[in-house]
């Protein structure tokens, strides 16, 4: 959310706590907040809202050019799939395909509802007691009327992290991803793990090396195949112990890329690569996901580091 200009300069000539009370941000902020909780203030401003629409989680997009639009309409309700996607020049698309031609603020709306719209069609009964749950209006909980338990969304952690040796950044492939492309290592959270004790371990299970030091970098809502939190970091190991031991049940394969390499591969497009040798044409993920983040980040840091 970008705060509008005239309250940054208002910042400069009043206190800290004016200048909270008059934030855009935190009325809009606490204004979703009572929405949320509140039946009654959700249900006054349902007839005035806008909706996307969805069936069977796939969000209703119309073509618009090389671009899609998400249309938000004005009155909720339930019709037909083929009369919508007639009557309003649009289809209901794979989320994939939205992940590219979304423009950014539509783009992590649409992943939000569809997020919430997973949650609550996994979780319409109570772990407890067995019985049905209720959602309220706004979405944002379930209920268990029979225990009094409240549910509430949950995403899983997980930890993407770009290992260095120094001159060199580490990246991996599945088996499942597209031909050529390398990313940057991940795995879940375990219960109980700190971010740090994970990418520790995931580095070890995963290619067999030894994190020295680690630093966080970002983090990313990630909506494939289910909802999780990707928690990016960069991870150095040392460049005399950086002999790779794949973990074959987890990974296809894993490589050392030089400086070089990687930012040939960053200049290509991301599509499968037609050369049968991946480490020559290998390519990375996308600007959209963190992992193209983090590959950015590296080669910035190399450009700055003194021969």
């Amino acid at each position: 959310m970008v705060v509008p200009g005239f309250c940054h300069a208002a910042y400069r000539k009043v206190p800290s706590l004016c200048y909270r009370f008059c934030s855009t941000y935190i009325r809009r902020m606490r204004y979703l907040s009572e929405l949320k909780e509140d039946d009654d203030a959700c249900r006054r401003v349902y007839n005035s809202g806008s909706f996307f629409l969805f069936h069977n989680l796939s969000p209703f997009l119309q073509q618009r050019g090389k671009t899609l639009l998400a249309p938000k309409l004005n009155a909720p309700g339930s019709l037909e799939k083929v009369a919508i996607e007639s009557e309003l020049d649009g289809s209901f698309a794979d989320l994939w395909k939205a992940f590219f031609q979304l423009e950014e603020e539509d783009k992590a709306l649409i992943f939000s509802a569809q997020a919430l719209l997973r949650w609550h069609n996994n979780n319409k009964y109570c772990g407890r007691t067995g019985q049905p749950t209720e959602k309220n209006l706004s979405g944002s909980k379930r209920v268990c009327h029979s225990s009094e338990i409240i549910y509430y969304p949950q995403m899983a952690p997980v930890v993407i992290t770009l290992v260095s040796d120094g001159s060199r950044c580490l990246l991996v492939r599945q088996a499942s991803f597209p031909k050529g492309m390398y990313t940057a290592l991940a795995g879940f959270c375990d219960v109980g793990e700190s971010l740090e004790e994970t990418v520790r371990r995931e580095v070890a299970e995963e290619v067999g090396l030894e994190v020295e030091s680690l630093w966080y970098s970002a983090s990313q809502h990630w909506p494939f195949p289910n909802s999780t939190l990707m928690i990016a970091c960069h991870a150095t190991v040392c460049p005399q112990q950086s002999k790779i031991s794949i973990n074959s049940q987890e990974l296809e394969a894993a490589k050392w890329f030089s400086l070089e390499e990687v930012e040939q591969a960053l200049r290509r497009a991301p599509k499968p690569s037609q050369e049968d040798d991946d480490s020559h044409s290998f390519w990375v993920p996308p600007k959209q996901a963190i992992a193209h983040r983090l590959i950015q980040e590296w080669v910035k840091k190399q450009a700055v580091v003194p021969a």
